[in-house]
């Protein structure tokens, strides 16, 4: 049921990428020779005004060819003989949509379940943020210029940039006035860390997260799993694992744990090693991440943030990727999604049907506006790459040579395929 809920999620934004470019060649009178749901051999199809509507075998992809999309064609609806803004706009709709499709879903998310203002929860006596003014209560408005919407922005911006001894720069809101300061963080003494997420309120100790690149990631444990027992001491709920390290607070001793998997009936175990940090910093305060509900005026002004958020998110993924900082391994295809998916329904399902398909939405905007932003990125055979090649011959006055371009998207189109090929790799290694 899970894989089937991934393939229709995945089918159900992708058909909405294609459905951008369809519409828009029929607007601007291009021929689309086929609109079709999936790749592979065809199971059923028709033809209607000259399109044939097909349904594929494979629930992986989509396509709107279009005639005279690669060739040149002496034929007033080839897609070649438009104008250059008739080409863009066709080009460019597979992401808008995707974009549209995003803003949707988050109007029914926020309506239902409402936003995470950015409101400053706790700020701890003589940290670095209470010297330089910040009160519980005020609502942080920008980071070092990113402007600020939500609590989880708070948590991707820090991510993306990690503290440092470096100033920070906060404008926050209080009663109505802004104001702003610069932070320098303090850094902490050295410390034990094991790179989990968890809460005492919990009815079992389950692992909210897990932190990339600490021992409990390269133990092999995910978000999801239960904490049974640690170094012999049986754990039940959330507050025995919050009792067990305020007991036995975490040193550079080996842990041993036994954990319960999603779906299994029996017990795996680990040994972790706590990592020193050594270079760690702290603003010293807690914010908001927990939603109220808003009025259905601030409901749709806040989608359009929500998809925002999920656009600079994948923008910042891939200078993350590009910069060194994550590498291949960390990306995921179909595979993962599938995983993802199925992590998703196995979290949520106690708390509800309801609970499932808001969780299920909330990831399905995530990959709809990361499909949008991918589709744009200026790479050969991709729709960014192809509105490059427009660019250019708006810009000279005369397009480059059909052969030419066509060569650069095959070499492109075959790169891609190679990188789908490590995707897939990773992700079945994974699931092993």
């Amino acid at each position: 049921m899970n894989i089937f809920i991934a393939i229709f999620m995945l089918g159900l934004i992708i058909f909405i990428h294609e459905l951008g470019h369809f519409l828009l060649a029929k607007k601007n009178g291009i021929t689309v020779t086929e609109f079709s749901l999936g790749m592979g051999p065809r199971l059923a199809s028709f033809e209607k005004n000259g399109t044939r509507y097909s349904l594929k075998l494979l629930p992986i992809g989509g396509s709107c060819m279009m005639l005279g999309e690669d060739e040149d064609i002496e034929d007033e609806g080839a897609f070649h003989k438009k104008g250059v803004g008739a080409r863009f706009s066709v080009l460019f709709a597979g992401a808008f949509f995707n974009f549209v499709l995003a803003f949707v879903l988050a109007v029914v998310i926020i309506g239902v379940v409402g936003v995470d203002y950015p409101h400053v929860l706790k700020v701890e006596e003589d940290s670095a943020v209470y010297k330089a003014g910040l009160r519980e209560g005020d609502r942080i408005k920008k980071i070092d210029g990113r402007r600020i919407h939500f609590g989880k922005e708070i948590d991707a911006y820090l991510f993306f940039n990690p503290i440092s001894d470096e100033p920070i720069k906060i404008s926050y809101e209080r009663d109505g006035k802004s104001y702003t300061t610069s932070i320098t963080p303090e850094q902490l003494p050295a410390y034990y860390k094991l790179g989990i997420r968890y809460g005492g309120n919990a009815e079992n100790a389950v692992l909210a997260g897990i932190e990339s690149g600490f021992p409990f990631d390269e133990a092999g444990l995910v978000a999801g799993d239960i904490i049974t027992s640690i170094n012999g001491s049986q754990i039940i709920t959330g507050q025995d694992m919050v009792d067990y390290f305020a007991d036995n607070p975490i040193s550079g001793e080996v842990i041993d744990i036994t954990y319960r998997r999603s779906g299994e009936k029996s017990d795996r175990s680990a040994s972790i090693s706590p990592r020193l940090v050594e270079n760690d910093y702290s603003l010293g305060l807690s914010y908001n991440v927990y939603r109220e509900k808003v009025s259905p005026i601030k409901t749709i002004k806040n989608s359009f943030f929500e998809v925002r958020y999920n656009i600079l998110n994948t923008i910042d993924s891939i200078r993350y990727l590009v910069s060194g900082k994550a590498g291949l391994k960390d990306i995921s295809g179909p595979v993962g999604i599938v995983t993802f998916v199925d992590d998703i329904v196995d979290q949520t399902r106690s708390d509800g049907i309801g609970y499932v398909l808001l969780n299920l939405a909330n990831f399905a905007v995530l990959l709809s506006a990361n499909l949008g932003v991918m589709n744009l990125l200026p790479i050969p055979a991709l729709d960014g790459g192809r509105l490059v090649f427009i660019i250019i011959e708006a810009i000279r006055g005369k397009p480059i040579a059909k052969e030419k371009e066509a060569l650069v998207h095959l070499v492109g189109f075959a790169l891609l395929m190679l990188l789908m090929a490590v995707v897939l790799f990773n992700d079945i290694q994974r699931l092993l």
